[in-house]
């Protein structure tokens, strides 16, 4: 039985810097100013904004996506790793609500993205047909209300527990976020394939791949992983973080994200090898097209900086202990998942599969979305303490940032 006893830590001590509310004002700015651009070419081209706003909005949804699985990850696993980097990770989840909102201009473009949406290509597509109990826009609704309820529900039983831990620490607190995450890890990974396969893959309802829901939870992985290093190593130039954050933390999280690169490439890999072998008429042309003309030059660029040289950076041990050089390594590989997310999407539409083109929209809807999402993300961060106060591993973290070297 654990004594109750009162919070050792004055909140205030762990509050955002300045700074936080700085990138946030700006972060915002950039969203509406993205977001108005946005709005006139949902007025000039509509089919344009609508596949912009796909790829834009999947990086960022993919950012919160992966920093709950790393959160409920942390809280099963342990480590001074997770615990420096939880209230980070917090935040990101606690976007879904914005998220949420956001995926309603989706909806508008369904006939616009999706051929099992038009009811004329249904008719004439047999294909089409026998998927349509699944591929129908009441299913497609319903199943993403499915999805925004549980990461929703997810990460707020998380936050709210977490702050529960700063006002009193009980062990039975963290016992519940542990054994919540085990279970909520399986969730995740259920939703998030399905996801995936309802927006991005159906795309072109004619393909399939087996691993293409792990092939998108690795990348929000990536995405999520490299977003809390660019902030931490913010963070840790400022008070009180840069008392709290040390060489030794970069250095696990610079691990971390050389694992998730690995694990991206490993999937994306393993998808192509496995469809390259078959050499089936209904697999093959997917990549045929992601790998002709100016596509080819996206993918290559893909094995280049998305994998082979942050790869080979990741390795270096001395620059996983610079915060800075680290976040420049994250910040790369965090735009790399948009090219990505770009290579995905635009292909599977007619009017991008006879080359590639690159549109204005193509880098305002990201902004949009992000400035928006950043904003939100940091709000959310400036609303608790930059660390979990009563947590048991707090003497354990603040020691050993004092005695690193």
């Amino acid at each position: 039985m654990t004594a109750e006893r009162a919070n050792p830590v004055p909140i205030g001590d762990f509050a955002a810097p300045p700074v936080v509310e700085l990138i946030q004002r700006r972060s915002l700015i950039i969203g509406l100013v993205a977001a108005a651009a946005c709005a006139a070419g949902a007025f000039l081209d509509p089919a344009q904004f609508f596949r912009s706003y796909l790829a834009g909005y999947l990086l960022w949804l993919g950012i919160s996506l992966g920093c709950l699985a790393i959160l409920m990850l942390q809280h099963l696993s342990g480590g001074l790793w997770g615990f420096v980097i939880r209230r980070l990770l917090e935040a990101a989840t606690r976007v879904f609500p914005l998220l949420a909102l956001l995926f309603l201009p989706l909806l508008f473009g369904l006939h616009q993205l999706y051929p099992w949406a038009d009811p004329a290509k249904v008719a004439q597509d047999s294909l089409l047909q026998h998927k349509a109990s699944y591929l129908n826009q009441t299913a497609f609704v319903a199943r993403a209300v499915f999805y925004f309820a549980l990461w929703c529900g997810a990460a707020h039983l998380l936050s709210r527990w977490s702050l529960q831990q700063d006002q009193v620490p009980r062990a039975s607190v963290r016992d519940r976020m542990q054994g919540f995450s085990a279970i909520g890890l399986l969730f995740y990974g259920l939703t998030a394939t399905f996801s995936a396969i309802d927006w991005v893959m159906s795309l072109d309802p004619h393909w399939y791949s087996t691993i293409y829901g792990m092939l998108f939870m690795a990348g929000g992985a990536v995405a999520g992983m490299a977003l809390v290093i660019a902030m931490a190593s913010l963070l840790s130039k400022y008070p009180p973080m840069s008392d709290v954050l040390a060489p030794a933390h970069f250095h696990d999280l610079g691990k971390l994200l050389l694992a998730f690169v690995m694990i991206w490439a490993y999937f994306s890999f393993s998808q192509f090898l496995i469809i390259w072998s078959g050499n089936l008429p209904e697999e093959i042309t997917w990549y045929k097209v992601r790998l002709t003309g100016g596509w080819r030059t996206v993918g290559l660029a893909l094995l280049l900086f998305h994998f082979v040289l942050p790869f080979l950076l990741l390795l270096s041990r001395d620059l996983k202990r610079q915060g800075r050089a680290l976040a420049l390594v994250a910040a790369a590989v965090l735009a790399m998942r948009y090219v990505d997310l770009y290579w995905l999407v635009t292909p599977s539409f007619p009017q991008a599969a006879g080359g590639l083109r690159f549109h204005w929209l193509d880098l305002a809807a990201p902004l949009a979305v992000g400035g928006v999402w950043m904003a939100e993300f940091l709000r959310q961060l400036k609303s608790r303490p930059l660390v979990p106060l009563n947590d048991p591993l707090l003497p354990q973290v603040l020691e050993h940032a004092h005695g690193s070297e």
